[in-house]
């Protein structure tokens, strides 16, 4: 689960990470009304969407006055922000963030992440701040600066201390960036982040070390004991299928093909866009319906997958152990007569109760394609696409 950047801010700030001062709007009069609150010359406000690269988009306004701080609010609020991380169809943005813009020295760069290769958190920081990660490490990967956390210790101060001296940080910034980073770390270990990224990380005239932008992440696992992040969740940044799966118990992500995939297993699930792939087609998404499927949970499932308008045909591949062919069948006929399909039908049935779930698809009466494996389902699947064009 993704954070606005005034949220990661909130939630930094109270483990002691510094930050600007700062407000939230959602209108452009609480815009003003936060700027003057804040007080100062000098603004920046920033739309707020699950995404980065806003400022390449013109996500965010640097402000000298009151009426340029209303302007820019009325300009980003209720608009679509496309940047190269949020697609064409960009992201809504619905609040804005208002902050002090002090002058700053220097940007630096601060990232935390669960690297799941070595089974370690990895602290990255370089002193190359305000660019994308994976441009600096395309540009110059010597310039990336990295600690891999034992987690039966967790972060040292000296390991700290030594990524703050490898910033090329005076006497005097080390010891601000030694806080900092130790709060960071604190931060991401007890909120169960999988993410955390200050960029930049900026020090200022005054040799203050300070969080001038913030994105973090977080398990999904982990949520229902951490529920003030997740009464944080914006649904508005999310994909309203996506949401509609959770409601269900139903793992969806919407991708940009036209064969609907509907699978039990995550691996399963994987394997079959693979093969449609194969197959010279394109998978619409990643749906997976669970061990347990009921034939209602199913003909939710094909609701979802029929609500995305470049969906021409579906493969519906079940490898039954937990689940029951027989529940997939029921739940395919319910479903093939609640909702008009429209589109070609390919189900393919292995494993548990297949017999009877053949016999169920059988007696039903309905326009569908059956198949023995899944090559032969991927490639029925996408015939039947290629026959509606």
């Amino acid at each position: 689960m993704d954070v606005h950047e005034y949220q990661a801010k909130e939630l930094l700030a109270s483990f002691g990470v510094p930050i600007p001062k700062g407000a939230v709007a959602f209108s452009p009069d609480q815009a003003v009304y936060a700027a003057t609150e804040l007080g100062g010359g000098h603004w920046a406000v920033k739309a707020q969407i699950h995404a980065g690269a806003r400022g390449k988009a013109g996500g965010i306004r640097l402000c000298r006055t009151t009426h340029e701080v209303r302007d820019a609010a009325k300009d980003l609020l209720g608009r679509r922000l496309v940047t190269h991380q949020t697609g064409p169809e960009g992201k809504p943005v619905q609040r804005v963030y208002v902050e002090t813009a002090d002058p700053f020295e220097r940007e630096l760069y601060l990232g935390i992440v669960l690297d799941r290769k070595v089974e370690r958190v990895r602290v990255v920081a370089s002193k190359a701040g305000g660019m994308d990660i994976e441009e600096i490490a395309a540009t110059d990967p010597d310039a990336l600066l990295q600690v891999v956390v034992e987690p039966a210790v967790g972060l040292q101060p000296f390991e700290a201390r030594e990524l703050a001296f490898q910033l090329g940080l005076s006497p005097k910034q080390v010891g601000a960036a030694v806080k900092t980073i130790l709060s960071a770390y604190r931060a991401f270990r007890d909120c169960d982040a999988t993410m955390l990224e200050i960029n930049p990380l900026v020090v200022t005239r005054d040799d203050r070390v300070l969080a001038l932008d913030a994105k973090m992440s977080f398990d999904d696992n982990a949520l229902f004991r951490r529920r003030t992040i997740a009464d944080m969740h914006d649904p508005s940044q999310s994909d309203p299928r996506e949401a509609q799966a959770a409601e269900h118990n139903l793992n969806y992500i919407g991708l940009e093909g036209e064969i609907g995939c509907i699978v039990n297993g995550a691996g399963l699930a994987m394997a079959t866009m693979d093969m449609i792939k194969h197959a010279g087609g394109e998978p619409a998404n990643f749906l997976d319906v669970g061990g347990g499927a009921s034939p209602q949970r199913v003909a939710t499932a094909f609701r979802l997958v029929l609500s995305d308008p470049n969906v021409k045909a579906i493969l519906v591949n079940i490898f039954a152990g937990i689940n029951r062919c027989d529940w997939i069948a029921e739940g395919v006929v319910q479903a093939a007569r609640e909702v008009r399909l429209g589109v070609p039908l390919v189900v393919r049935l292995a494993g548990t109760n297949v017999e009877a779930g053949k016999a169920i698809l059988e007696k039903s009466g309905l326009d569908l394609i059956t198949a023995d494996t899944l090559t032969e389902a991927a490639e029925k699947a996408v015939a039947a696409v290629r026959t509606t064009h």
